[in-house]
């Protein structure tokens, strides 16, 4: 059931109309961009904004073709065939998220391909069907080329299968419009956390896998409004999630010290 809330969603460009116009030109949709930037919550804002359902599938190195197309399930003493979630959205028409896509084994990548062109169609060969997506389905994927570091990328030939949003880190004042709206938090606190996010972002020599995203800047502000107190609120929602790094923790923690 689709809620008449939309969920907060700040927009940064143009990727509201541009996912708009490839939902209406039926355009698979990928959005690129590190962890926590958004992708995953601006899908949700407009599977409510264009009032469909949204079908989110969170990919791993063991997401096969049958996890996304179905299976047989024994139920009593049948056999019965159970489709899956690229298989449901197509025939329903939702809205399939395909979340760090280029993480799934590679013939999950192939078995969306016919849903990609023109043809809109998923074979589902173990039942003999050929399932052609209803009028509203859309495929939007997401991945994270900045983690992948390229040992792991899309190929060409699924890329261009896709129109493409790039997404990344607000500017500051975006950011703590962001965070004071998702948290209760006022400005000023809510700018203390941007600043720490810019210094750590801006810290090359801490040689961190990944920068603090907005959604740790929210967690972080959450447990301050909540009244935990903000230096731990910054450890736990920030500090820790990014590291393990005992010497690295240690820096970081001196930095949250300057804020807070």
């Amino acid at each position: 059931m689709i809620s008449h809330n939309l969920p907060y969603y700040k927009q940064i460009g143009k990727e509201v109309e541009v996912f708009e116009h490839a939902f209406q030109k039926k355009l698979p949709l990928l959005l690129k961009g590190p962890t926590g930037a958004g992708k995953s919550r601006f899908v949700e804002f407009m599977s409510h904004k264009l009032s469909l359902p949204l079908i989110t599938v969170s990919c791993h190195e063991e997401t096969s073709a049958v996890d996304l197309i179905g299976r047989f399930i024994i139920r009593g003493a049948e056999t019965i065939w159970q489709d899956g979630p690229m298989t449901t959205a197509a025939r329903t028409g939702a809205i399939l998220y395909l979340d760090e896509f280029v993480e799934a084994r590679p013939d999950t990548l192939v078995a969306v391909h016919s849903l990609t062109d023109h043809r809109r169609e998923l074979y589902i060969d173990r039942i003999g069907e050929k399932l052609k997506a209803a009028d509203s389905f859309l495929l939007v994927a997401s991945f994270n080329p900045g983690y992948q570091r390229g040992w792991k990328e899309l190929k060409p030939s699924t890329r261009q299968r896709f129109i493409s949003l790039h997404f990344d880190y607000p500017e500051a004042v975006v950011e703590i419009e962001i965070v004071s709206a998702e948290t209760g938090l006022k400005d000023t606190e809510s700018t203390k956390l941007v600043k720490l996010a810019g210094k750590i972002r801006n810290l090359q020599e801490l040689g961190l896998t990944e920068s603090p995203s907005t959604r740790l800047l929210v967690d972080a502000g959450k447990l301050i409004a909540g009244g935990l107190p903000p230096r731990l609120s910054c450890e736990v929602a920030i500090v820790q999630p990014l590291t393990d790094d005992s010497d690295t923790i240690k820096a970081l923690k001196d930095l949250v010290a300057l804020y807070f």
